[in-house]
């Protein structure tokens, strides 16, 4: 994209860009946390548009006086565009947008997917909209604590070489640190997010039913002190915190399991199977465990693949 000057009032340099009205589209769990943020930097936001009542709800109690306009409308009063929607919708948000004539020239605009990156918002950039790719690397519950989350929390930032400046400065703004994604890599980036936040909330909530399963009345005091542990452990030195019978190669402890899930909690079986697969190749590569050791395993855990499929 050619060079072209910055909004107005927006300085090219790192300084903290100045007041900006802000309008958020999809005032969510991230869009009304990031529009709090920017309020607090001394921004001002002057509108919101939310389809839900929880967003409507949300966007009361963290936007507090901002009303809530169709998206059209949130884009024709802003300088700063907010776009806070669901992956799948992004496109056609921006797309229908610029068929209507909304986005102009001089405007600032920036998306919080993780999947999505600049190419996304091509119709608006060829309006003349400055364009960035913002994602916080943080997970929101809709709870009071989502705003202090901002804080220092790392923002995986796609944008145009000439306006790395201006993403910096708005990522500080929210209270967060910015690091630099290629477009190619925004993808890779988002799934290994995925993998690590969504799917260990669904493993915590596996491991807690099984707890529950086997008359634990509180999970949670049994699992908060191993969990935390283990992921202290497994930031710190990746696969050589592993422990448990994959580790040990203990192939007659993980078929006690499968038979056990098999039994009492059949739905458990498949998910078990493919994290202790994938749980035995990474030992076998990183050499926690020998060849010997873990074709048993391998074996076994294929053959309960086949069966539970």
């Amino acid at each position: 994209m050619p060079d072209r000057p910055l909004p107005a009032g927006l300085p090219p340099a790192a300084a903290a860009p100045a007041r900006l009205r802000v309008g958020v589209i999809g005032a969510g769990r991230v869009g009304s946390v990031l529009g709090a943020a920017l309020a607090a930097a001394g921004h001002d936001v002057v509108a919101a548009a939310g389809l839900s009542t929880a967003s409507a709800d949300r966007a009361a109690r963290l936007l507090p006086g901002v009303p809530l306009l169709p998206a059209d409308e949130v884009v024709a009063v802003s300088d700063l565009v907010v776009l806070a929607v669901p992956d799948d919708t992004l496109a056609g948000l921006v797309t229908g947008l610029a068929e209507t004539g909304a986005w102009r020239r001089g405007q600032l605009a920036f998306h919080t997917s993780g999947a999505h990156g600049l190419a996304v918002l091509a119709p608006a950039e060829r309006a003349g909209v400055l364009c960035l790719a913002l994602h916080p690397a943080m997970t929101f519950s809709g709870g009071p604590e989502d705003v202090a989350r901002l804080v220092a929390a790392p923002f995986g930032v796609s944008s145009h070489p000439e306006h790395r400046v201006v993403a910096e400065a708005l990522v500080l703004e929210m209270g967060g640190e910015p690091f630099w994604l290629a477009e190619a890599d925004r993808r890779l980036y988002h799934a290994a997010l995925v993998t690590g936040a969504n799917h260990l909330v669904t493993l915590v909530s596996e491991a807690a039913d099984l707890l529950r399963t086997a008359g634990v009345e509180n999970p949670a005091r049994v699992l908060g002190p191993l969990l935390s542990a283990a992921l202290d452990n497994g930031l710190r030195r990746g696969d050589r915190a592993l422990t448990g019978p994959v580790s040990r190669g203990d192939a007659g402890t993980v078929r006690d399991h499968l038979e056990t899930l098999a039994d009492r909690a059949p739905d458990a079986v498949p998910a078990y199977v493919a994290m202790a697969q994938r749980t035995t190749e990474r030992a076998l590569a990183t050499g926690r465990l020998r060849a010997q050791e873990g074709a048993p395993l391998l074996e076994l855990l294929r053959n309960a693949s086949q069966a539970a499929r």
